[in-house]
């Protein structure tokens, strides 16, 4: 998948938050960012931040405690 990646890892709640939702608005619309983060509250918030946003979570997985979150701009 080409993606812009967005690397938080090392970044507690609710920094990787607050980079997504900066780095969502230098994208173009339909672009997809790649977010890496390693806070575990990542799996609730990133979730619950696209659906706030209207911005699409395409995919979600976890690769040794990384979770990638591909999402799309909407």
């Amino acid at each position: 998948m080409d993606a812009e990646i967005l690397d938080c890892r090392g970044l507690m709640c609710p920094m990787p938050i607050v980079k997504l939702a900066k780095k969502i608005k230098e994208i173009e619309v339909g672009k997809v960012l790649e977010l890496l983060a390693d806070d575990v509250g990542s799996k609730e918030d990133v979730p619950a931040w696209c659906k706030r946003t209207g911005n699409e979570l395409i995919e979600m997985k976890e690769e040794g405690g990384i979770f990638h979150y591909f999402i799309r701009k909407k």
